[in-house]
């Protein structure tokens, strides 16, 4: 069954059709959507005529760079710093947008300014293994130049041996490094026998023989003692086999007039130097510990300024403490003071090794009545 129509809508609809506003007010919105529509599409493949050509900034400095930008009535903003070995120090590296490109009046263009050549010492790389190196290489920045293959008897087999530039020269990022490695040399070395030998004649055995001599250990053994500077025992034993690499102990007799040495603890903090030239470069720092058992190494490695160091060191005797930056001799501290030797000390004959034995005892004589 057909429905019927509402003759009241009809009423309704014929109404709206004969009023005026209703149809101005729809042209109107006619109109402007249709402006609307062609002025997005004019400024689409036209520009404005309020847009500006990017000046270019690169390669100016970075207070004539921030000019020009707001002569041309664009805004300069750094957005970062980063060293360059081509353009000096506060010149613009790159710009975005790009120089010829055409933005709005008021357009933020970002630059990127250089710190200028960043020059750091270079790092020691000796004794290390491929592995290290490459991890050495990629934290400060340097690349691997050539590598080759050397015959070493001091530094095992695949472990670098010596380097281009050398440690703590002076070079920059993106420095090509060549690197030598080892063969490896004589697989063990036969110990000779120290024991009774003068300490300076040890010194040259081990020199010529290239035996690596560890801690020397000078120790009082009394008046009955070896002459001072005699080898009294060694580590490992004479006659062991031994790497290239390994170092062998020496204790050694301070003589007969050495009744005993002062062994110190003492806590040591040492503060690497913030100086106007180091910025926040890393500082090659060394600490040497001179005392009566020689000069043996307490830090040797890099270290960034203000940095605080500290060590609990036993020393034995006079002792006196060194710390050199960059190589150069930064201040020397007296850790303590032997007391003087005693040069008229009297001394009296050794004990007998077995004692005498007692006298047997006279035989008592007849007695008669």
């Amino acid at each position: 069954m057909a429905q019927r129509a509402d003759p009241r809508g009809k009423r309704n609809l014929r109404w709206l059709w004969t009023q005026d506003w209703f149809f101005a007010l729809a042209l109107a919105f006619f109109v402007g959507v249709v402006v609307w529509f062609g002025r997005a599409i004019l400024d689409f493949f036209e520009p404005s005529a309020q847009t500006l050509t990017t000046p270019t900034l690169v390669g100016q400095t970075l207070s004539d760079a921030l000019r020009t930008a707001d002569l041309v009535k664009l805004r300069g903003v750094v957005i970062a710093r980063q060293p360059s070995d081509q353009y000096p120090k506060d010149l613009v590296i790159r710009q975005d947008p790009p120089a010829g490109m055409q933005v709005r009046e008021g357009r933020q263009i970002s630059l990127v300014v250089s710190s200028g050549v960043l020059i750091f010492p270079m790092p020691d790389l000796r004794y290390e293994t491929m592995r290290e190196v490459s991890l050495d290489l990629s934290h400060y920045n340097l690349t691997l130049g050539k590598l080759r293959q050397v015959d070493s008897d001091d530094v095992p087999a695949n472990h670098v041996v010596s380097q281009d530039p050398a440690p703590l020269s002076s070079v920059r990022i993106g420095t090509s490094v060549n690197v030598a490695f080892s063969k490896g040399g004589a697989a063990k070395l036969r110990l000779p026998n120290f024991v009774g030998l003068s300490v300076d004649e040890v010194r040259d055995i081990a020199r010529r023989q290239r035996i690596h001599l560890g801690q020397i250990v000078w120790t009082p053994f009394g008046r009955w003692g070896q002459p001072r500077g005699s080898v009294v025992r060694q580590r490992p034993y004479a006659g062991a086999l031994i790497d290239p690499i390994d170092t062998v102990s020496l204790q050694v007799s301070a003589g007969p007039r050495e009744a005993g040495y002062l062994i110190r603890q003492v806590h040591a903090t040492a503060t690497v130097p913030d100086t106007p030239n180091a910025g926040t470069k890393a500082q090659a720092v060394r600490i040497e510990i001179r005392d009566e058992t020689g000069t043996w190494m307490v830090y040797n490695a890099f270290a960034q300024p203000k940095q605080r160091l500290d060590f609990n060191l036993t020393v034995v005797g006079t002792a006196e403490l060194e710390m050199y930056v960059n190589n150069e001799l930064l201040n020397s501290t007296r850790l303590g003071v032997e007391p003087t030797l005693q040069e008229k000390q009297i001394l009296g004959p050794p004990p007998p090794s077995h004692p005498a034995p007692p006298k047997p005892l006279a035989p008592k004589p007849l007695t008669t009545f």
